[in-house]
């Protein structure tokens, strides 16, 4: 599912606010690290996640395996932040950044 360039820009404006939640760092996607994001995903839907893994290139592969592993929307990324959506139907409307 591609997103349009008006979803994008309004799932940005959303996750501008959003503080990171998930840190990639020198370990790269450990189990605990995709058990996290998962979690993270299906309570909240759009998260930001930090990704401090090394140069670009290394960076830009770490995000590229996981949106494959959990099969999230890359919405936006900008330096070492990015912005990922996975819509969740039984999401908590307390918990997801969409339905607030």
């Amino acid at each position: 599912m591609a997103l349009s360039n008006e979803q994008k820009k309004a799932y940005r404006s959303i996750g501008h606010t959003l503080n990171p939640i998930v840190t990639v760092a020198g370990n790269g996607l450990t189990d605990g690290v995709m058990e996290e994001l998962n979690r993270a995903l299906d309570d909240h839907e759009l998260i930001k996640i930090k990704v401090s893994v090394g140069d670009r290139e290394v960076k830009k592969a770490v995000i590229t395996e996981l949106v494959k592993r959990t099969g999230v929307e890359l919405v936006q990324q900008i330096g070492n932040t990015a912005l990922l959506l996975r819509r969740n139907p039984k999401a908590k409307p307390a918990l997801s950044n969409l339905q607030r």
